[in-house]
């Protein structure tokens, strides 16, 4: 006691903001639930296992922490109750989703370093200080916790702007208690009551083709009537309606409803609940979602155990993260930078104060939980496994998405972990891991004239669009058309079992990439006037490791989204040497950089990179926007772009055709914006940039210059993603010869809901990783992936 005493001036007591870590190691996995407990840092309040505690002390000298030990508790009868129905998309709060865990025994102690000296808790004898301090460290909401709940708890519907002052129509109408019907089509189901003239009108049409057919925001576009209420939802409890604000594109609050409903001679206090609501559908669809049914389930799989077979919990829509994860740190590159090379206890070494905030720090950590074997082993729910809370929550740091609980597309983030990953190791090559991935693709554009132009660019990955006309099934699926035809005059549904779907070589789609392409409206320096060139691509270098990313996402006409319902046949090598550039040939000659002096045409369009565009309109946007958007970042990358996106999307001008003064306004930037950055201390040519990129916005500027540290005075302020950086002596290249090592699918209708799953090639056999559950691959979908991971073949 007399010792605790001594150390009472490296005790301190825990303030309402201070992130208490005390539900797992900040180095490793090892948790409360761990043999050795967890040894919570009474002065930083920083987790740490028995193994890595002594580490903490010899960096900081805090000798001070609280033991805590949880031991499972015997199962009651009570764990065969069903449980009650979640009423808030949330977990752990009351109406949400339960975590459904075992309850443990908590014990506490205080146990003082280095002799780990142990004093008992709680204890009158302890000083008032330490009392205070540990029950308070006890009682607080864990920094993992409280982000956890942050991040599932929806907001609470905001009062519509429009809701007070709603304009309401005295032309008679009266609407019925029920039988209601869309007034433009057949709808009898989810309709919306406009509450400004009382028109029934069907809902938004649904990715999947389910839903209305957007009869009501039609409506509202035509008219600007605000607000709707969904018919069905309306009760004696009038909060539990379903409003929603088209201006506002949210459902609200309407707190005058119980009058704008009697305006139409409604009656909520007869009215009986008869559809769900929007909040109550997305519950469903976390309820109800029937895990059991992807791919491989049913099958009678080994689970598999061991270094590499680490299974990730789904901390709530995280399987794109997991799945990337596992793909990730099955490549060379990765288990040698963050396992192999890196230990725990020098990434601790040179980690910040606050370690889980530190990307090298919780990627190595997380590399040592897949690949050490530590976590993989059998237990009572099947296979153990680890939760990458802190890993997700400093790679998503300061996006809004990604710090989500919302499902996202497994390529957005595959590309946004190799932008943090290079972003923490700027110019350090031997440390970055992802330069295996990057490859050169130079494009030859040649005119009528006969003279060329090339350009380079750099990537991660290469994006295919899939060639249905290069189906090898033609004749099946003629044979299935004319069946469901059929079938449809006879109103029989056809099974799941008899669709018969395209089945398109990779090949082929690889063909779409290199083949010729026509470039309408080309300005030819060499004729003066605009024409149509011939584009063509190649591999300028082959990467170690090659990304194909398949464009199951299309845009039918009106810009519907639709997912290919297709199969793609990928064998296990490919050698694409015949798709490496060749490079400016004897007897060619190169495009006028310009037109001659005294010629008055007009000068080349603005050139969108279209790997930007593609990626953007993969993701559901219009392709001319795509194009503006690019030319105003100066193709400065995919996250610029969408970010200019969605701040101009109301812009009058947005559809306008692109202009040829669009490249001059695009260069041209504010000099008191540049003269600002530059007093903050940043080159001029860096402030041109970075305004250019973030659309003349000072605050965006300032971010996108922290956040590209590779940006420097020697690039040129016009550069783009169409011009290779100077600095690619470090990219790699070798044979164009691979072999398929992972690959990652995805279900549902759309990247951004449903679920993914990876395969690996693992020690000579195929293995899927689902979340936690990891086995033996019995029937391998390799012809429904969505991205493929190929690995250079030596020699």
């Amino acid at each position: 006691m007399d010792l605790l005493r001594s150390h009472l001036h490296k005790v301190r007591i825990p303030e309402p903001g201070s992130r208490i870590h005390k539900d797992e190691c900040c180095v490793s996995f090892d948790s409360p639930r761990s043999e050795g407990g967890l040894y919570v840092d009474m002065s930083s309040f920083l987790g740490f296992g028995r193994e890595h505690v002594e580490w903490n002390f010899e960096k900081t000298g805090n000798p001070v922490y609280l033991h805590i030990v949880q031991r499972r508790k015997p199962e009651s009868d009570e764990a065969d109750r069903p449980l009650k129905k979640p009423t808030l998309l949330a977990i752990g709060v009351e109406g949400g989703f339960g975590d459904q865990e075992p309850e443990y025994d908590d014990t506490f102690e205080i146990v003082i370093l280095p002799d780990f000296i142990s004093l008992p808790f709680p204890s009158v004898d302890l000083p008032e200080k330490v009392r205070i301090a540990v029950d308070k460290v006890i009682l607080a909401e864990s920094a993992d916790r409280k982000q956890q709940l942050a991040a599932w708890v929806a907001e609470k519907k905001k009062i519509s702007a429009y809701a007070m002052d709603l304009q309401q129509l005295e032309n008679g109408v009266i609407v019925p208690p029920t039988g209601w019907k869309c007034s433009k089509c057949d709808k009898t189901e989810n309709l919306w009551l406009n509450l400004t003239d009382g028109m029934i009108l069907c809902g938004r049409k649904l990715w999947d083709g389910s839903g209305g057919n957007n009869h009501a925001i039609e409506h509202y576009e035509q008219t600007k009537y605000p607000l709707a209420v969904k018919l069905g939802t309306i009760t004696a409890d009038l909060e539990a309606a379903d409003v929603f604000s088209y201006p506002e594109d949210d459902s609200v609050e309407d707190p005058l409803l119980a009058r704008h409903l009697s305006h139409f001679g409604i009656d909520f206090s007869s009215l009986q609940k008869t559809e769900i609501t929007t909040a109550e559908r997305e519950l469903d669809a976390n309820t109800n979602y029937d895990w059991n049914r992807i791919q491989e389930s049913g099958k009678d799989a080994e689970l598999l155990y061991g270094p590499g077979y680490t299974g990730l919990a789904n901390l709530g829509n995280s399987c794109y993260m997991a799945s990337i994860m596992q793909v990730m740190f099955s490549t060379h590159p990765f288990i040698s930078r963050y396992f192999e090379k890196q230990s725990l206890k020098a990434a601790f070494a040179t980690a910040p104060a606050d370690p889980t905030m530190d990307l090298n720090m919780q990627m190595t950590k997380l590399g040592h939980g897949l690949l050490s074997g530590k976590y993989s082993a059998p237990n009572k729910e099947g296979q153990e496994l680890i939760r990458p809370r802190m890993f997700k929550s400093v790679i998503a740091a300061n996006h809004s998405e990604f710090s989500s609980m919302r499902q996202q597309d497994a390529l957005e983030f595959f590309l946004h972990l190799i932008d943090r990953v290079e972003q923490a190791n700027p110019g350090n090559h031997e440390l970055n891991p992802c330069s295996g991935f990057k490859f050169i693709i130079e494009e030859r554009v040649q005119c009528p004239s006969g003279k060329v132009s090339y350009n380079k660019r750099s990537d991660n990955m290469l994006s295919l669009s899939i060639p249905l006309h290069a189906a090898t099934n033609k004749e099946q699926l003629e044979a299935f058309s004319e069946k469901k035809a059929a079938m449809d005059l006879d109103g029989k549904e056809v099974s799941n079992e008899e669709i018969v779907r395209p089945r398109v070589p990779l090949e082929a789609c690889l063909a779409s990439f290199s083949g010729p392409e026509e470039i309408p409206d080309f300005y030819s320096t060499a004729l003066n006037s605009k024409t149509t060139a011939t584009k063509t691509a190649g591999f300028n270098t082959f990467p170690d490791y090659l990304v194909l990313h398949m464009r199951k996402f299309v845009m039918e006409a009106g810009w519907v989204p639709k997912k290919l319902d297709v199969y793609i046949d990928v064998p296990d090598t490919i050698d694409i040497s015949h798709m490496r550039s060749k490079g400016m040939q004897p007897g060619e000659e190169l495009l006028p950089e310009g037109a001659s002096s005294d010629n008055k045409a007009e000068p080349a369009a603005p050139v969108a990179s279209e790997d930007i565009v593609s990626q953007l309109v993969s993701m559901g946007f219009n392709y001319l926007h795509c194009q503006k958007a690019a030319i105003n970042t100066s193709n400065t990358g995919v996250e610029e772009a969408m970010n200019w996106l969605l701040s101009h999307m109301d812009d009058p001008d947005i559809n306008d055709p692109i202009s040829n003064d669009l490249r001059a306004s695009e260069q041209s930037v504010d000099e008191a914006s540049v003269q600002t950055l530059i007093s903050f201390g940043f080159p001029e040519d860096v402030a041109i940039k970075a305004l250019k990129a973030s659309g003349g916005n000072i605050e965006q500027a300032t971010d996108w210059i922290f956040s590209h540290p590779e940006a420097s005075s020697t690039a040129p302020a016009d550069s783009s993603t169409s011009n290779v950086n100077a600095d690619n002596t470090h990219v790699s290249d070798g044979s164009g010869r691979y072999k398929l090592m992972a690959f990652v699918s995805h279900m549902g209708t759309s990247t951004h809901c449903g679920h993914y799953v990876a395969h690996v090639l693992k020690d000579g056999r195929w293995a899927i990783f689902n979340d936690s559950k990891v086995a033996a691959s019995v029937d391998l979908p390799k012809d429904m992936g969505y991205l493929y991971f190929f690995q250079r073949i030596s020699g």
